[in-house]
């Protein structure tokens, strides 16, 4: 938690403002329906989709560009999933909020890894990959949730600042 001036002179708080806490909340919580969503995606590319032959070996833009429509939707999930952790990441730093910085840390090097394994499974086919694909998304899923877990509701961080506010 960040130490922050209150409206009185000399008066220092240990919460970050309430606003900075709405927007992590937002931030997560964004990562953790496009993380459901990428996940739902890739079941459906695991099981009913397969990689054309003149893709596999290529990078991220073939498959976008030339990959069935399922696999081409869950490559750019992929990349906003990987921006929207950047996101979390910067907010959680701005707001020196050193628990979420941690859990959103550890999400987004769960998104990276997994990144790898599917372009693992997009080159070799391997279940492993998949398998791997899957796991690191059940970390990331807990991370995003202990996020929104560790910071205080919008209510009692509204309310919270309304009474520093009004000592």
């Amino acid at each position: 938690m960040s130490l922050r001036t209150g409206t009185d002179a000399g008066r220092v708080t240990s919460e970050p403002p309430a606003g900075r806490v709405k927007g992590l909340r937002r931030a997560s919580l964004a990562a953790f329906v496009i993380l459901l969503i990428q996940y739902g995606f890739g079941i459906y590319v695991n099981l009913y989709v397969s990689v054309p032959g003149e893709d596999r070996g290529k990078g991220v833009g073939a498959v976008i560009s030339n990959g069935p429509a399922a696999l081409s939707v869950h490559a750019v999930l992929g990349i906003l999933l990987f921006l929207s952790g950047v996101g979390l990441l910067v907010q959680a730093v701005m707001a020196r909020h050193w628990t979420v910085l941690g859990a959103s840390a550890a999400a987004l090097v769960t998104i990276i890894a997994a990144f790898f394994e599917g372009i693992g499974f997009a080159r070799d086919g391997h279940d492993a990959a998949s398998m791997g694909m899957a796991m690191l998304t059940g970390v990331a899923l807990l991370c995003y949730g202990l996020v929104l877990y560790l910071l205080p509701s919008p209510k009692l961080a509204s309310n919270a600042v309304s009474d520093s506010e009004a000592l």
